[in-house]
């Protein structure tokens, strides 16, 4: 009995300010928010490794007033440097060969809740989220997310802050995909749903690996989390989670096919018939405003088209290219065959034959690098090249730029097409996920239908008709940049999936 009534000023503690008032008031109590744990390997803000980082920083917090939406996320090392405030709230034990580790909290100045695990032999290493400097990723990346996983589950069964506890988790691509699986087989009923953000990174393991994971042995297999022989950390997701969504209606519907399913289109295609794969695509937020962006040389409007000249010709100082009258394309992206770049590449000779320059920033595989290393110097005044990237210049980048050139094989959503409109910057894409979803063809932007060069090409020329038609291009500009490109929308869809989960 001594304990009740510090169980329930624990309890208000954690109630909305709405509601304690309310109480005090002797009103009926509000109905409480559905709680949403938001389980992510990245975080933009904290650590970021693509778009991934952009979404898991800016969903949850478009959420707050509908949803009371937490974030659990590794302590790197970046984070654990750079938050000497966090304060451990809780002790997690090991799990099989998965080490114990301590459970972080820190409030970020808008008042956004976020856990951290914190494992220094497992998370305080030089590198990114996945792998060290090199881009190798990490043999133990297993353990590592296993780790992220469990304490996810454990969450779940209270062991965060007093009177907080999840209704729901929402995971993110393949390293929270066990956390599905734990509550599975440790019996947490709590429901989760899964986001795919890229199907092609599946996180895979030996099946020798189990063991020491905690994997029940009669889950290796086509109902589990077996996938071609391998353990599969993201099939163990979308076997044991609730619902199912990735990042754009388009994508929903490629990903139940052969050609883009990586294996896991029968899967899918079951998800699907059972009403369990949704489609939502992302937003932007607010910080992509060209009138507000204090990033940019000269801040613009709507309508303001000296500004944006005057960031392009910023970009083309920046880059040591010539001041002429043509257009300037920009490629804002990782150097890697899914994004393209082979083709923006071909397509150079093209562009700059025609009076176009084009500028270029991103990292990725070394034969990319070195070959827009090589374009560069062949022409040099029309094609610049950063290889890296630093948000200022990619910023100013989307500002400048008459196009965006976006020829992916494949894409999810894709963050950089509505950067681009936002900014006046209209992008030639391939018609294909999120691109498809987020660019009206003639009027945002210029979609082509295969990933081949003659497409991108005649995509290209038909920009280019517009860039000599004043007229038509100051429409599109403006087209782009009115186009609704928030979070309301894609909060709205989640909410709906929550509720067809029976939360919320």
């Amino acid at each position: 009995m001594s304990t009740a009534p510090a169980r329930m000023a624990a309890d208000r503690s954690n109630e909305p300010r709405g509601a304690a008032a309310a109480r005090a008031r002797g009103e009926a109590r509000p109905r409480r928010q559905t709680r949403v744990l938001f389980v992510t390997p990245e975080m933009t803000g904290f650590v970021k490794a693509g778009g991934l980082g952009e979404v898991s920083a800016a969903l949850p917090r478009a959420m707050c007033g509908v949803i009371d939406a937490r974030v659990l996320i590794p302590g790197y090392r970046e984070i654990v440097a750079a938050h000497p405030e966090i304060r451990v709230v809780a002790r997690l034990p090991a799990h099989r060969g998965v080490p114990a580790c301590a459970l972080g909290e820190l409030v970020t100045p808008d008042g956004l809740v976020v856990y951290v695990v914190l494992a220094p032999d497992l998370f305080d290493r030089e590198g990114t989220p996945y792998g060290d400097a090199e881009g190798v990723d990490w043999r133990d990346n297993d353990i590592r997310f296993a780790r992220l996983g469990l304490a996810a589950v454990e969450i779940a069964r209270g062991a965060g802050a007093p009177g907080w506890r999840p209704d729901l988790m929402h995971l993110n691509d393949w390293p929270t995909g066990f956390a599905a699986a734990y509550a599975h087989w440790e019996g947490v009923r709590v429901p989760s749903v899964i986001t795919i953000h890229n199907l092609a990174y599946q996180g895979l393991f030996s099946p020798a690996r189990m063991e020491r994971l905690g994997v029940p042995k009669d889950a290796f297999g086509l109902d589990g989390v077996e996938f071609h022989g391998k353990l599969s950390f993201l099939k163990a997701g979308l076997s044991y989670a609730d619902h199912v969504t990735t990042v754009s209606a388009t994508y929903a519907h490629e990903i139940t096919t052969p050609e883009l399913g990586c294996g896991l289109d029968g899967l899918l295609r079951l998800r699907a018939e059972q009403g369990r794969l949704t489609g939502i695509v992302n937003g932007i937020d607010a910080s992509w405003d060209p009138a507000t962006d204090p990033h940019l040389e000269s801040p613009f409007a709507l309508n303001a088209w000296d500004g944006k000249a005057a960031n392009a010709a910023a970009v083309r100082r920046a880059f040591g290219l010539s001041e002429t009258g043509g257009p300037l394309f920009a490629v804002i992206s990782r150097l890697v065959h899914q994004k393209g770049v082979d083709l923006s590449i071909d397509a150079a000779e093209a562009i700059v034959a025609d009076g176009g320059q084009i500028v270029v920033t991103g990292r990725g595989e070394g034969r990319f690098e070195s070959e827009l290393r090589a374009l560069a110097r062949r022409h040099p005044g029309m094609v610049g090249v950063d290889i890296g990237y630093e948000e200022v210049r990619a910023r100013r980048m989307y500002a400048g730029s008459d196009f965006l050139l976006m020829p992916s094989r494949f894409e999810p959503c894709g963050l950089s097409q509505m950067y681009a409109q936002a900014f006046a910057s209209l992008p030639i894409a391939t018609r294909t996920g999120g691109l498809a979803d987020t660019i009206d063809d003639g009027v945002t932007g210029f979609l082509f239908d295969r990933p081949s060069l003659p497409a991108f090409l005649d995509a290209i020329r038909r920009a280019l008709d517009a860039f000599r038609a004043r007229s038509r291009l100051m429409s599109m500009r403006r087209a782009a940049m009115t186009r609704p490109m928030g979070w309301d929308g894609s909060v709205r869809g989640y909410e709906g999936v929550y509720r067809r989960v029976g939360v919320g």
